[in-house]
């Protein structure tokens, strides 16, 4: 069986406060995008030369052992309440970059629980693939359900939004910069904002410019000019709104309908033209 995962984007981020568990609260509204990770799963059958799981990877690099990859510990938390769990062969095509603001890695988790769920009949509802999804990452839950929301909490507390970019074509551009969502973290210190995401988003995204913001941004560019140069590139060339995605360093700029600049972008920068519909 094979899925293919989806990256997101972030329309605003605002962190809130900072929580008792060591996690924070925050908000923002989730976005799906169209640009994907190959995930295949296949069970070899009974055959003594396969125990447990074996991966194997392409495209992008993807960091660490195997023990440690969202894949391997989506189906270990399977395997966990469901023993008779098979043996499996798993291999994951990585497009999406790692460590950018996307969610690649949570996606990858998510969609190996959910493709795990229909694959063996297990039977999980949405509600419990929410469940198992937030073990592996505060993004996960978010690609259970895979539609525009509006994310609380961890941001596993999540209300689908109507958010219409139709209109637009996303450009998603990465320079090729990991940004430690930990240190990222640390460099905030979190203040209520005044006014919802929600509100905001419901707003004409020519208003976004200054009023939807992400505060991680201010962190980064201050610790990474290459990434606040690549949202003022983009405002430069016609965005009619620009922002970093996550806790970067992607950054992403909403050009109107069959607007597509020709933009020349340092090597090594990723970039990649998206349909909004």
């Amino acid at each position: 069986m094979v899925v293919f995962p989806n990256c997101k984007i972030n329309l605003g981020l605002h962190i809130v406060s900072r929580r008792n568990d060591g996690f924070h609260n925050l908000e923002t509204v989730f976005f799906p995008v169209g640009w994907f990770d190959a995930l295949e799963v296949i069970h070899p059958g009974n055959s003594a030369h396969h125990t447990n799981l074996e991966a194997s990877f392409s495209g992008l690099p993807v960091p660490g052992q195997v023990s440690g990859n969202i894949c391997y510990k989506a189906w270990q938390l399977l395997k966990n309440d469901f023993p008779q769990l098979p043996p499996v062969q798993m291999h994951l095509h990585k497009n999406i970059p790692t460590g950018a603001g996307l969610g690649g890695g949570s996606a990858d988790g998510a969609f190996m629980l959910t493709l795990l769920n229909k694959k063996f009949n297990l039977a999980l509802t949405a509600g419990q693939l929410i469940e198992y999804s937030l073990q592996l990452g505060s993004d996960c839950p978010f690609f259970i359900v895979n539609k525009p929301c509006y994310a609380t909490g961890r941001g596993e507390i999540l209300t689908p939004v109507t958010v219409d970019l139709s209109p637009y074509t996303l450009l998603i551009v990465n320079p090729g910069i990991h940004i430690n969502t930990g240190w990222a973290f640390s460099k905030l210190t979190p203040v209520p904002h005044d006014v919802l995401i929600t509100d905001i988003t419901a707003r004409p995204v020519e208003t976004w410019k200054t009023t939807l913001v992400n505060d991680f941004e201010e962190p980064v560019f201050g610790e990474y000019p290459p990434v606040k140069e690549l949202k003022k590139l983009l405002y430069q060339n016609g965005a009619v709104y620009a922002s970093m995605t996550g806790s970067g360093s992607t950054v992403f700029g909403l050009f109107k309908k069959n607007e597509k600049p020709a933009i020349s972008f340092p090597g090594g920068y990723l970039h990649k033209w998206i349909s909004t519909d």
